[in-house]
């Protein structure tokens, strides 16, 4: 593993901030001032400014219920409300598994463990949304949830200023339209992918504007009752659910 990974896969240094304490030279690998190209073996020992770092042999993970009109960011140069403004400050260095945009609302995952945020955030795990759309969804949506879509040359519900113009949309786990009144359709999916704005641009294909979404399961976490702008830690029951996915899937943390 290189060192800048291990760094940040042990502390709450980010690989960035670890390339830059190892070009200072604050850090040794054994007796050795450590190099950006070198790489760390199972019975290596790593100092960073004189303090060994050990290596980490537990995660912790809360669930937070993100609220409409916050960023999922460090902090925004727009002066927007971020998630840890919310959030106590014992968290500030906790990552999120992937992101909610600034309109959608529900379940984000934030660990201490880079490893296990990773490992989330590229996993096949069940994604599960509750949506509101402007307009109705017709035969050829119905169809495209079931089979997969492709989209070429086309940002419409896509960030402004985002460079990617084509996406696959694999076909949808499951859905449940729950009716249409006043212009508007709501209805129930799940996938397993987390694309950036992947709803929003998927029925932005088809004309059809999201105008509220809300995440309220990922994998085998849930979001309950947890209120908006609330946080809790991870049960017993569901730690052991996500250390069986971990070792299904030989992750090592």
């Amino acid at each position: 593993m290189r060192i800048n990974k291990f760094i940040s896969h042990n502390s709450h240094y980010s690989r960035r901030e670890a390339d830059e304490l190892i070009k200072q030279g604050l850090v040794k690998i054994n007796n050795k001032i450590a190099l950006l190209s070198d790489g760390v073996k199972f019975d290596d020992k790593i100092f960073i400014k004189g303090k060994r770092l050990q290596k980490r042999t537990s995660f912790s993970v809360i669930i937070y219920h993100k609220q409409k009109g916050e960023i999922v960011s460090k902090k925004d140069d727009r002066g927007r409300k971020i998630i840890y403004d919310s959030l106590p400050k014992q968290f500030r260095n906790w990552l999120s598994v992937g992101r909610l945009d600034f309109a959608s609302e529900g379940l984000l995952l934030l660990t201490d463990s880079p490893v296990i945020a990773s490992s989330l955030m590229r996993s096949d795990l069940e994604r599960e949304y509750y949506l509101k759309v402007k307009g109705i969804v017709n035969k050829q949506v119905i169809e495209a949830m079931q089979n997969g879509l492709e989209i070429q040359n086309e940002k419409k519900g896509a960030h402004a200023k985002t460079k990617i113009t084509s996406m696959s949309f694999a076909p949808f786990l499951d859905y449940e339209i729950f009716g249409s009144s006043g212009g508007y359709t709501k209805l129930r999916v799940i996938i397993n992918e987390g694309k950036n704005r992947e709803l929003r641009r998927f029925f932005a294909h088809f004309d059809l504007e999201v105008m509220d979404l809300k995440r309220v399961a990922f994998g085998a976490l849930d979001l309950g009752i947890l209120k908006a702008g609330k946080y809790r830690f991870l049960e017993k029951g569901e730690y052991e659910k996500l250390r069986d996915f971990l070792k299904f899937n030989n992750i090592k943390y």
